[in-house]
């Protein structure tokens, strides 16, 4: 029973959603520039590693401030799982991690280390500076950079996908921040988005998004797919809708979850063009 409640608190604290996210984004991309099964397969499980190590080395070196806040969607915070237990298993997965990662091959175990040592520095001190974009950024470029370093050409992807994904990165973190903007803030978590306020945010967060939208669109070479330019247009209808409201109503959700979707339209756009990264 005890080792259930552990494990079952140790998933909830991995912040799931975030790092299934990333793996299956990941894996897609693989898939997509024509990677293997089996290197497909590899990608997954470095990827999914690093980012339970991100996610359980948030929390844990988060634990202080969760609790003073009453965070009751945080293991940590309720009492469900000791601090040192989720640090132990933000250590665990990064050793994985890291094994799984030059299995892919020096140059990919190199970058997508580097892109979880980046996101560790987000967790452990660049969530609260005026830098805090700059991780997402790094981390979500270097992971489109893993992908095609995986495969046997061991080349680097285009221009403008690393662009693309950096600014993928860049808009999930200013999304992402949204919800819990008051309680980072409460703590002392000062980040670019604590800095700029709800509504500027609120505002920021689809534009970045639709810039990486334009980015997948008129990126590749050759004139857009008809799909592209549908994509396109849905993330621009998504985005203005972000803007509109956020504009109007400074409390409403709906700024989050507008760019929440266009961030999914981006990822799709940037999967389906995955031929042209190779």
């Amino acid at each position: 029973m005890a080792v259930g409640r552990t494990a079952r608190a140790l998933a909830m604290a991995c912040h799931p959603g975030p790092a299934v996210a990333v793996t299956l984004f990941a894996a897609a991309l693989a898939a997509g520039v024509g990677g293997s099964p089996w290197t497909t397969a590899g990608v997954a499980a470095a990827v999914l590693a690093g980012q339970l190590s991100v996610g359980w080395s948030n929390d844990w070196i988060d634990a202080g401030r969760d609790v003073a806040v009453g965070r009751t969607d945080k293991p940590v915070a309720t009492g469900a799982v000791p601090a040192a237990t989720v640090g132990g298993a933000a250590a665990v997965a990064a050793l994985a991690c890291a094994g799984l990662s030059f299995a892919l091959g020096w140059r990919a175990g190199l970058t997508h280390v580097a892109a979880v040592a980046v996101a560790w520095a987000y967790n452990a001190r660049l969530k609260g500076s005026v830098w805090s974009w700059l991780p997402y950024a790094v981390s979500f470029s270097l992971l489109a950079c893993v992908v095609t370093l995986a495969l046997p050409g061991r080349s680097v992807p285009p221009g403008w996908a690393v662009a693309a994904a950096g600014l993928l990165g860049v808009g999930a973190h200013l999304a992402n921040v949204l919800p819990d903007l008051e309680d980072d803030a409460a703590t002392g978590v000062r980040g670019l988005p604590h800095r700029l306020g709800r509504t500027r945010t609120s505002l920021l967060a689809p534009v970045v998004l639709l810039v990486a939208t334009a980015s997948v669109v008129a990126g590749p070479p050759g004139p857009p797919a008809a799909g592209a330019w549908a994509g396109g247009a849905l993330a621009a209808v998504l985005a203005l809708a972000a803007v509109v409201v956020a504009l109007r109503r400074t409390r409403s959700r709906v700024p989050f979850t507008a760019a929440i979707a266009v961030a999914a339209v981006d990822v799709v756009l940037l999967v389906a063009a995955s031929g042209s990264l190779v």
